[in-house]
């Protein structure tokens, strides 16, 4: 492992957020218990929740504020006793129904007489934790209630954080953005992927543009292809439901897989403010080359495992893929002609999140009788799952009296590095969201161009990408390794070989 002693470095700094109110609706679902409440402890626990801060779940399941706490304890962990104890007396329960306006007025008398006595304004952040097409009645019932509405002299804000899917064509995004803007600002919009909190994936920008030694082979002239893969082991489990109207192309390329991408291939923002890191982000989506609807085929291969047309609540004809692999080019100076590799899927041979830079080949070797095109390539491996971390694989000599060559890795996880534990994502978004930072938000823009990109995929693949069944614990369907093979490439193996 390599190991920096500058790693406590001079831009180490968080920031507790200004007393604030968080309203969670739909909080007694699962997201909010087993993710959103264990992250906020976490956050109490490192001292990044102000001390007149609260916490108020809204569901309709009757819970009283002591009996919801109870409900959440089990889920609070890596903490004392005392702790524990300690932030469950911020959180408290409202329990009503989502469609009845007398709900939110009383929500409203609610949250002033806990925020009575703040010794400055409080700000509010609203978190719903459900499905999208509650926003619409859930936000006019807010908006009507003044629960949404800004004091004019902007002592303090009213966030919105919204899960995903947001829409699931172009059609219906925009639908629901229009929906939106009638209760909501831009800028009180917060429009979550919980991929962006993790650490390598935000490290991404600082690996580019805080390092000179990246920037001169980081474009076509030495980048030979980018792999970006997000694989899973588990099926569909409890989620059939959402799947079977989902599938994974909406579930992962249109937000996460995306996102990633333009991470990776984005030029550099003219400052490190959201909306100029945003603002790169739309450009690279929109520079991306629309797919082929002729030769769609060539460039995607959609797949299903054995077996999820067995899974509970899964139709017995169901044609809803769970593995997706795309080729993607860009059309601009610096990645002109460079391929972008994007795989994910279910039931695979490994759990592994991972975007990986392949460098070309020296253009001669002077090692014979290896040839330049039998060496292998240089690889920049940025890991995000499940072991996070980076690591570098080059052509070194191996140990021993022979002139041997192989690849020698260079790498570190986060997990090994000083510096205290790691943020998990939903704690580096909730504390965001609480800070009023958009920067790892999605902006009602990029979500536009994802979908102007995905939709016309949708509509005509049916005929032109056949769904290919592949064995679970594989490294997916065959087809797409055609993909790759077509190229010259191959797919980096999910499982390395001993």
């Amino acid at each position: 492992m390599l190991e920096s002693n500058y790693w406590r470095g001079n831009f180490c700094i968080e920031v507790s957020p200004a007393p604030g109110t968080l309203v969670i609706f739909g909080a007694s679902g699962d997201l909010a218990k087993r993710k959103l409440y264990p992250a906020l402890f976490h956050l109490f626990r490192r001292g990044l929740m102000h001390e007149e801060s609260r916490i108020v779940g809204c569901a309709r399941t009757a819970y009283s504020d002591e009996a919801f706490r109870e409900h959440i304890r089990p889920e609070l962990s890596g903490g004392s006793e005392s702790q524990v104890n300690d932030f469950l007396k911020r959180v408290y329960y409202h329990a009503g129904d989502y469609f009845a306006p007398e709900f939110y007025g009383s929500l409203g008398r609610r949250l002033d007489e806990l925020e009575r006595g703040c010794e400055l304004p409080a700000n509010r952040t609203i978190y719903l934790a459900m499905p999208a097409k509650l926003y619409p009645p859930i936000l006019e019932n807010l908006s009507n209630a003044g629960l949404l509405t800004e004091p004019e002299d902007g002592s303090s804000w009213r966030h919105v954080v919204l899960e995903k899917p947001f829409g699931r064509d172009f059609d219906s995004a925009e639908a629901l953005d229009l929906q939106l803007h009638r209760y909501l600002k831009e800028d009180q919009i917060y429009r979550i992927d919980h991929y962006l909190g993790k650490d390598t994936v935000q490290n991404i920008l600082m690996l580019r543009f805080a390092n000179l030694i990246f920037e001169p082979v980081w474009n076509a002239h030495y980048i030979d292809h980018v792999q970006l893969t997000v694989a899973e082991t588990l099926g569909v489990e409890h989620r059939a439901g959402y799947y079977e109207q989902a599938g994974l192309l909406r579930d992962m390329f249109q937000n996460h897989m995306l996102e990633m991408l333009a991470m990776a291939a984005m030029e550099m923002p003219a400052s490190f403010s959201p909306d100029a890191v945003r603002d790169e982000k739309v450009k690279l989506i929109r520079s991306i080359r629309p797919f082929d609807l002729a030769r769609l085929g060539e460039s995607v291969v959609r797949g299903q495992y054995a077996g999820y047309r067995s899974e509970p609540g899964v139709a017995p004809d169901s044609t809803i893929e769970t593995f997706v692999a795309a080729r993607f080019m860009i059309d601009n100076w610096r990645w002109k002609g460079v391929p972008f590799y994007l795989r994910s899927g279910k039931k695979l041979a490994a759990r592994k999140s991972e975007i990986a830079i392949v460098f070309k080949h020296v253009p001669h070797s002077i090692f014979t009788p290896i040839r330049a095109a039998d060496m292998q390539p240089d690889t920049l491996v940025l890991k995000v799952q499940p072991d996070e971390g980076m690591e570098l694989t080059i052509q070194a000599k191996q140990p021993g009296p022979k002139l041997c060559m192989g690849g020698l890795s260079l790498n570190f996880r986060y997990s090994e590095l000083p510096g205290g534990e790691s943020f998990e994502a939903y704690e580096r978004l909730l504390l965001d969201a609480m800070l009023g930072d958009q920067t790892l938000f999605i902006r009602s823009d990029v979500i536009a161009e994802s979908w102007k990109l995905f939709t016309p995929v949708l509509e005509n693949w049916g005929e032109q990408c056949p769904l290919a069944v592949y064995e679970s614990g594989t490294d997916g369907p065959e087809e797409s390794f055609r993909l790759l093979f077509r190229d010259g490439r191959e797919w980096r193996p999910l499982v390395p070989e001993l």
